[in-house]
């Protein structure tokens, strides 16, 4: 059969028509798929054969359409090589051009560092967009570094010394890495790296609120969020870790996620409508979800401290004991302070003859001075012998082991 020429033309325009659109088709973001399509519809059902870890399979309705958006993976324990082993371990960071992380390089010489700058496209590591502070870096780290991740990644503000880094060291995140313990995170797949509860625990973000509150602006922004990010998971009452989005996570536990996942996440970050500040705070009470699957994660303080950093006081009892002790001496400490002010300010007025005989002052007894500093000196020395203390017991692997409620044999390590 010859064809005419109008019609060769015609099917030459329509194959390409469809060549077009099946092209355009496939080439669509992962995040731009309707809801109904679950992981398998992306990647394939056979998950194990990329090695992601997931509990059961997708369950198929009537009609053939999958029930199931994205199953929640099977958080499992890790095991820590044996004792004595070493670690691979990255530290990432966000900064701006004008933050200096040079402390990194000083404090921490075998730590792998991933540096991303998030407000310069030129950077080798930066992120695809500046929005959503340290949330953009965290999930461009994870994608990017997917197939290549160290056996421990923390996730850290670009400043050595903040409020929220762990009191106990103060203040200070060289101290805290250089004292985390890589078996307890391996072992809890996520780790908090910060162990105070306040604030973020026990009970703090509630997504059903409906009126703002002022010292939490977002929380009225979480379900909306939920509803969005985890669209088959019913919005929990309460999401609650400490503050401030500083955490660990093992190799093992970030994959078993799929990466699509987390390009997921990251284009919901691109493309919501919610401010920069209110999106970032937002991830802030999400990644215990998203790595643990649990709404609620607040590890006992004592646990946390003697499992994860080697500060082992015997038992949640005797820690708050040194806590109780701890806020003594920070109590005599004020009123030593306040008594050298007063003292001061006394002198210089009747130096200036601006004292009036007649006034009634409520002036601090002779040598009280000398008495409040011995009693701060004796309480400074009780909170630092029961300190040190704890570092001795917790040098033992056993006595962390008992502390944290878990399993030991002879030869375990931390």
């Amino acid at each position: 059969m010859i064809l005419s020429r109008r019609a060769v033309l015609f099917l030459g325009f329509s194959f390409s028509c469809i060549l077009f659109f099946t092209a355009r088709q496939l080439s669509r973001p992962w995040s731009s798929y309707p809801q109904a399509v679950g992981l398998g519809d992306y990647y394939g059902s056979d998950y194990s054969a990329h090695g992601h870890n997931w509990t059961g399979a997708f369950n198929f309705t009537s009609h053939g359409s999958k029930s199931l958006y994205a199953p929640q993976p099977n958080f499992v324990p890790g095991t820590p090589k044996p004792p004595g082993s070493t670690y691979t371990k990255m530290l990432v960071v966000p900064r701006t051009k004008k933050e200096d992380t040079s402390w990194i390089a000083t404090e921490l010489p075998d730590w792998g560092t991933a540096i991303y700058v998030a407000d310069d496209p030129k950077a080798p590591l930066h992120p695809p967009k500046n929005k959503g502070h340290e949330v953009m870096i965290y999930l461009s780290f994870i994608i990017d570094f997917y197939d290549i991740l160290p056996d421990v990644a923390v996730f850290m503000h670009s400043h050595q010394n903040a409020w929220h880094n762990e009191e106990l060291f103060g203040g200070d995140a060289a101290e805290i890495l250089r004292r985390l313990s890589m078996e307890r995170v391996i072992r809890e797949g996520y780790m908090n790296t910060r162990c105070a509860f306040g604030p973020g625990c026990p009970a703090w973000m509630h997504p059903g609120a409906v009126e703002e509150d002022e010292t939490k602006q977002e929380e009225v922004m979480l379900a909306r969020a939920w509803g969005e990010l985890f669209p088959d998971q019913p919005v929990p009452s309460v999401l609650s870790q400490p503050c401030c989005a500083q955490f660990a996570l093992s190799r093992d536990r970030i994959r078993t996620i799929p990466r699509a996942r987390f390009i997921f996440y990251r284009d919901w970050l691109l493309q919501t409508d919610l401010s920069d500040y209110i999106a970032g705070r937002i991830w802030e009470y999400l990644w215990q979800y998203v790595f643990t699957g649990k709404p609620v994660v607040c590890v006992e303080e004592s646990i946390c401290l003697c499992d994860g950093y080697g500060f082992c006081f015997g038992s949640p009892e005797k820690y708050q004991e040194w806590r109780d002790m701890d806020s003594e001496r920070k109590d005599l400490q004020q009123r030593l302070d306040d008594w050298i002010y007063l003292a001061e300010d006394l002198r210089m007025a009747q130096a200036a003859g601006e004292l009036d005989e007649t006034m009634d002052l409520d002036l601090p007894p002779l040598g009280q001075q000398s008495e409040i500093e011995a009693e701060v000196i004796g309480m400074e020395t009780k909170v630092a012998d029961t300190l040190q203390a704890a570092i001795e017991r917790g040098k033992n692997p056993k006595n962390r082991a008992l502390e944290a409620g878990r399993p030991w044999k002879e030869g375990d390590g931390f």
